[in-house]
């Protein structure tokens, strides 16, 4: 039997303006850990802003997500408009602002936000051949974004998930290391640092996030 192989989306270098490091290698620790692959994908933009992450206040430069993500992957990641479903068995999103800032205008717009181009069509051309979709912390909204009517959790933000249902998700809240499966679309979420979170529960949620992707594979 091949070994799954998973695509990771990653959205830049650093939890207030790009992903979360801790939830992005625990993710990828996890599928090496399983017996699984990955290739590492990140759209090729400018971020929508910097952020000085040790005073969480914003930088007056520019980054682009493909270069900053390229931190994380050891330098061996893709331009997310390569990315084709054909290659994968499942798509997985790490979180971090990131995916609201450069992923998706959630961050700003709310419920009324949009996809990043690139991201979208990962999404929907994984739907549509029926292959597993993983998301972490808020990464879930760009599920609620381009899917609309599915199950899915960010924890338990109450202002957080009246925003993704009013996208016409079904939040479901849920706890550390736990995932919500949406069976129908194959869809896996678990809220990470969405919750008041140590590494280690990163850890939990992110390995039950991709047994539960490998449950779905049937493996």
């Amino acid at each position: 039997m091949t070994k799954p192989s998973f695509a990771v989306v990653l959205s830049g270098c650093g939890v207030y303006d790009g992903t979360e490091i801790h939830e992005a290698v625990l993710t990828l620790l996890a599928i090496d850990r399983a017996g699984g692959t990955y290739r590492c994908f990140a759209p090729d933009r400018a971020q929508m802003h910097v952020v000085d992450h040790l005073t969480g206040e914003p930088a007056a430069e520019s980054r682009n997500v493909l270069v900053e993500s390229a931190r994380i992957a050891r330098g061996q990641i893709r331009p997310l408009d390569a990315f084709a479903a054909a290659d994968f068995d499942a798509l997985i999103f790490p979180g971090g602002f990131g995916a609201a800032k450069n992923l998706s205008s959630f961050a700003v717009d709310g419920p009324g936000c949009t996809a990043e181009p690139a991201v979208e069509a990962a999404i929907r051309t994984m739907h549509a051949a029926g292959k597993p979709i993983g998301a972490l912390c808020i990464a879930p909204a760009l599920l609620a974004r381009v899917l609309g009517k599915v199950d899915l959790t960010i924890g338990s933000d109450a202002g957080t998930a009246a925003a993704l249902e009013a996208m016409g998700a079904r939040h479901c809240p849920a706890g550390h290391g736990q995932v919500v499966v949406d069976k129908a679309h194959k869809l896996v979420t678990t809220p990470c640092y969405m919750l008041e979170s140590g590494i280690g529960q990163i850890a939990d949620g992110a390995e039950a996030a991709v047994r539960a992707i490998l449950t779905l594979l049937g493996r």
